[in-house]
């Protein structure tokens, strides 16, 4: 087996997970197996229960492991599936430490962060290669070097790479060349500081990966090579991406760094096929048409509270040979200006998952807009909750209809608790998550775009589709075409003689792929070119 360790150094949001990704991207289309993984250093056991606007988006995995969302850069530029076992906290190795420091396993003796909790991070990675096929690892370490939080990571590290060989193990560095404005220059000395504080630890990177808003010239990088100790074609740039991000893998390529990566490793492999990869990168890059479509949030001021809904859009645009503009909608200022002034642009409408009752009004508003004036609709998760509140109080005439979530007096309690959430105290990976089975009707538009009557998506929900109320939704045009197995819960809903109106319980924007786009967005983009305005 052989290991890459990821680490960043001088500021955080340096893009280290889109690095490793790339990375991955370029092994893989080299033939070798990738798997990849994300050691966090806060104190947080998962960033279940973290805001958005701390975390950004909560991933969730076929297992029901609630994970960083780097992990859904991982999945989406690879093709390995991940488990919770490739999402490691300092609050999961506190707890597993301290659960063995009561249980005795410890024998009495003082627990320790040497070697207690540097042992259980290295007994992390040892897992994952014991049920793992592939032939790398590649582990990103959250944070910046020098953090206190996360210097038992790199401390098991350093001990790690001495225990499977030198010749097993790479490191990668990523740091920041700022660009000094006054003095029309690029400043090396934050790269050789950070290398130095990795140095100490006991850690020399094997590459330096340097982001940088300008070229970086061969006087630069002998610059970096000298003080950091490193071969001058082992300082790789990575300039800011103009275009898209999938542009990354090639971006590195270009430097070959999966070729100095493999020469590190003794790694024996073809040249990357990136025809492929290279192909959906011109078609997003290079579209033939534009689409406005509108994402109605609460979250929409944080890019990353709704990364994955971005990147489905953008893989269902390169499939349709569009550019998605992205129109993000605040749903408070749909109640305060109404849907009119808002949404009279935009071609098609995107509600996406999320809790709390802010703005919940004016997403409700959203929905009514789409369906009365047959704007393509997709809601996803609340969406779906969203979609089945507005009919039921416009269409079916159930006035004061609402989720017991946000009224839990409500008279008509269309959406409703999960049974088995009811007696429910605690918050954190309590949900119904991860991968389940939805059978889907026959002749509906879902099973038409999916292209099967069995689907399996990724859940992340408390409430659900009150069935009770099925008959009167369906009298009044509102199909229920997607239950579990068993009928019981509801997955998804659509308005048959509408041009695209579609509401799902699950997270379809975890299973899409730049090459390989999720067919509901896909079809749902189509819909949107369709009803293109202007």
């Amino acid at each position: 087996m052989k290991y890459i360790f990821v680490t960043g150094g001088v500021v955080s949001s340096l893009g280290k997970g889109l690095a490793a990704a790339a990375v991955g991207t370029l092994l893989e289309r080299r033939g070798l197996k990738v798997l990849m993984q994300k050691f966090d250093p806060y104190l947080n056991v998962d960033p279940g229960t973290m805001s958005p606007f701390q975390h950004g988006e909560v991933y969730v995995l076929d297992d029901g492991a609630e994970t960083d969302l780097d992990l859904g850069h991982y999945e989406r530029f690879t093709s390995g599936k991940l488990s919770q076992l490739n999402n490691l906290t300092s609050g999961q190795v506190y707890e597993n430490v301290i659960k063995r420091e009561r249980k005795g396993d410890y024998l009495g003796a003082t627990v320790q962060v040497i070697p207690h909790v540097t042992d259980e991070i290295k007994k992390r990675i040892h897992d994952v290669t014991a049920v793992t096929d592939a032939d790398i690892i590649i582990t990103e370490i959250g944070g910046t070097t020098g953090d206190i939080e996360g210097l038992p990571f790199l401390e098991a590290l350093r001990q790690f790479k001495d225990e499977v060989g030198h010749e097993n193990v790479a490191f990668i560095h990523a740091t920041l060349i700022p660009y000094i404005k006054a003095a029309e220059e690029l400043k090396t000395k934050p790269t050789q500081q950070s290398v130095a504080k990795l140095r100490e630890i006991g850690i020399a990177p094997d590459v330096i990966v340097c982001r940088s808003e300008f070229p970086i010239d061969n006087e630069l990088k002998s610059k970096i090579s000298m003080f950091c100790n490193i071969r001058p074609e082992a300082v790789v740039p990575f300039l800011d991406i103009k275009g898209t991000i999938y542009e990354a893998p090639l971006k590195l390529q270009d430097s070959q760094l999966d070729e100095i990566i493999c020469e590190r490793l003794g790694l024996e492999t073809s040249e990357p096929d990136l025809i492929e990869w290279r192909n959906m990168v011109d078609r997003i890059v290079n579209p033939t048409h534009t689409v406005k479509i509108a994402v109605v949030g609460k979250y929409i001021d944080l890019m990353d509270a709704y990364k994955s809904i971005y990147e489905s859009l953008t893989h269902a645009g390169a499939a349709n040979d569009a550019h998605v503009d992205i129109v993000r909608v605040d749903s408070s200022d749909i109640t305060k200006k109404g849907p009119e002034e808002i949404l009279k642009d935009v071609s098609a409408i995107l509600i996406p998952g999320g809790f709390g009752d802010r703005g919940i009004e004016g997403k409700i508003t959203a929905a009514r807009y789409a369906r009365e004036n047959n704007i393509p609709y997709f809601g996803i998760c609340l969406g779906m909750q969203i979609a089945t509140i507005e009919f039921a109080r416009n269409i079916c005439g159930l006035e004061g209809a609402h989720s017991t979530e946000f009224d839990p007096d409500t008279p008509h309690p269309v959406i409703c608790l999960l049974e088995d959430q009811k007696e429910v105290e605690n918050k954190g990976a309590t949900m119904r998550l991860g991968t389940w089975e939805a059978i889907l009707a026959g002749g509906s538009r879902s099973a038409e775009l999916y292209g099967s009557d069995k689907v399996n998506e990724r859940h992340r929900h408390r409430y659900e589709f009150n069935q009770n109320y099925k008959a009167d939704f369906e009298a009044k045009g509102l199909k229920l075409v997607g239950t579990s197995p068993d009928g019981i819960l509801g997955e998804i809903v659509e308005i048959p003689d509408h041009p695209f109106y579609i509401a799902v319980q699950f997270h379809p924007e975890f299973q899409s792929k730049p090459t390989a786009a999720h067919p509901l967005f896909k079809g749902f983009v189509a819909a949107a070119l369709e009803n293109r305005k202007g």
